[in-house]
C-alpha cells in the first residue's frame, strides 16, 4: 500500500512522540532536526499519569519507569522554614487513582528513549543538522523547506520547532514571547553528595517572589532543582547559560538547606528567562499542523509542559486516524486539544502566583486554607489534580 510520510520538524519530546504515534498508525515518518545531535543538558522533567499513559500506549512504560525515578508524593512546602503546607501522596496512590505512576525523568533519558524507539521503526528516519525554515501547501499535502535550500515532500507537516517557531511564524505572522518577569536556575547534584537531600518527593518550595521545585532522578541517585526568581533585569534564553553561584544563593538566601546544599555542591548552574504566549488563534493550515511549545508554551509551574506536547501527539495521530482528509483530521485535533492545553496554560500562569506570595497576610490566605483542606479532608486537594492527572487521551481507542 502507500504509506502516507509525515515530515516533522523538531526532534523534541513532542515530535519524537508524534512520530511514534503516527508509526503506530501505518505513517512513514522524517523527523528534521536543526541541531547536530538530539540532546539535552542537565534538566529533570516530571512525568505525570495523563503522559504516562501515551507513553505506554507506545510501548514505552517499561523502558521510561527503568530509568526514572517514582516519588513517594507530590507536596508545598515554605521555602525558608521547611514547613509542609499539603502533601498528595504518589507511588501506589497515583497508580490506583490516576491509572498510572507518575515519574521523574531526566530530559536526556526520555529522548534517548524516545529516539532509539524511532530509529528501530523501519519506516522513519532522523535527519540532523536539517533546520526547517518554512513550508508551502501542494495539492492536499504540503511542502517543507530547509535552511540549506532542500525542499521535502509529504502528506503532512508538523511544527513541533519549539516557542521560536519559524513554522508558526509563518503561519500566523511573526510575534514575540512574553517575558514573565521569571527567571529559572536549573541544576543537578549526584545525591550522595549531599548532607541534607531533598525528600524523595515532587516539592515545591514556596517564598516571596521566588519558589524552587526539587525532585530525584535516574533512580533516585541525582537531585534536581528548578528555582524559580522574579527579576526583570535579564532575558537570556539560552537554556545552557551559565550562572555563579553566588548568584543563585543570592536568590535563595537563607532557605532551608534541602535546597541551598544542591546550589553548593552543583558542577553547573544554568539559568534562562521564562517566556510564555496568548493562546493562538489556530493551530493549523491545510496539511500543516503546530505541536506542543509551537503552539502552546508551558510555563514550568504545573510540570505539564512535556506532558501536553505527549498528548498532542497522541490525539494528533488519533484524529488523522478518524478522518477523510489530513485536513479535516488536523482540524479535529485542534478542537479536540486547544481547550485543555489552553485550561492548563492559564492554571501554570496562576501558579505562578501562588507560589510567589509576598506579604504574611497573602501567605495566610493562600496556604492556611490549603494547610486546613489537606488535614480535614484529605482527598481534597488530591481531587483537585483529577482533571489534570486523571486524563487518559488513548481512552478514545479502546
Amino acid at each position: 500500500m502507500d504509506r502516507r510520510i509525515a515530515l516533522i520538524a523538531g526532534g523534541g519530546i513532542g515530535g519524537l512522540t508524534a512520530a511514534l504515534a503516527l508509526l503506530q498508525r501505518g505513517w512513514g515518518v522524517q523527523v528534521l532536526e536543526a541541531a547536530p545531535a538530539i540532546e539535552e543538558v542537565g534538566a529533570g522533567l516530571q512525568l505525570s499519569p495523563n503522559a504516562m499513559k501515551v507513553l505506554d500506549a507506545l510501548g514505552l512504560a517499561q523502558a521510561v519507569e527503568a530509568r526514572a525515578f517514582e516519588p513517594e508524593a507530590l507536596e508545598l512546602r515554605l521555602g525558608r522554614s521547611g514547613q509542609q503546607v499539603f502533601q498528595i501522596a504518589a507511588g501506589k496512590a497515583a497508580r490506583k487513582r490516576w491509572g498510572a505512576p507518575y515519574l521523574h525523568i531526566h530530559r536526556a533519558d526520555l529522548l534517548d528513549v524516545l529516539e532509539q524507539a524511532v530509529r528501530q521503526h523501519r519506516h522513519a528516519a532522523i535527519r540532523l543538522g536539517a533546520k526547517a525554515v518554512s513550508y508551502s501547501l501542494a495539492g492536499d499535502g504540503a511542502q517543507l523547506n530547509l535552511a540549506s535550500g532542500e525542499p521535502l515532500a509529504g502528506d503532512l507537516v508538523i511544527g513541533a520547532d519549539g516557542i521560536r517557531s519559524a513554522l508558526r511564524d509563518q503561519m500566523l505572522g511573526p510575534d514575540q514571547p512574553r517575558f514573565t518577569g521569571n527567571l529559572a536556575w536549573r541544576m543537578t547534584v549526584p545525591l550522595d553528595r549531599l548532607k541534607a537531600p531533598p525528600p524523595p518527593t515532587a516539592c515545591v518550595w514556596a517564598g516571596r517572589g521566588r519558589h524552587a521545585v526539587t525532585y530525584r532522578l535516574r533512580g533516585g541517585a541525582l537531585a534536581n532543582l528548578v528555582g524559580i526568581v522574579e527579576r526583570s533585569d535579564w532575558t537570556g534564553e539560552s537554556w545552557t547559560e551559565s550562572g555563579t553561584r553566588d548568584d543563585a544563593l543570592s536568590d535563595f538566601s537563607g532557605w532551608v538547606p534541602q535546597v541551598t546544599e544542591i546550589i553548593e555542591k552543583a558542577d553547573s548552574l544554568f539559568r534562562w528567562a521564562l517566556f510564555d504566549r496568548a493562546p493562538l488563534s489556530g493551530w493549523h493550515d491545510g496539511a500543516v499542523a503546530l505541536l506542543g511549545d509551537a503552539c502552546h508554551p508551558m510555563l514550568p509551574f504545573m510540570a505539564q509542559g512535556a506532558a501536553m506536547a505527549i498528548e498532542d501527539a497522541w490525539v494528533m495521530a488519533q484524529a488523522l486516524e478518524a478522518a477523510p482528509s489530513v485536513a479535516q483530521g488536523l482540524a479535529l485535533y485542534e478542537a479536540r486539544r486547544k481547550p485543555r492545553a489552553s485550561r492548563v496554560q492559564a492554571a501554570s500562569r496562576a501558579n505562578m502566583k501562588t507560589f510567589h506570595r509576598r506579604s504574611p497576610a497573602m501567605r495566610l490566605a493562600t496556604y492556611g486554607p490549603m494547610w486546613l483542606a489537606n488535614r480535614a479532608v484529605p482527598g481534597f486537594v488530591q481531587s483537585r489534580q483529577d482533571w489534570i492527572y486523571g486524563e487518559d487521551v488513548t481512552a478514545r481507542d479502546r
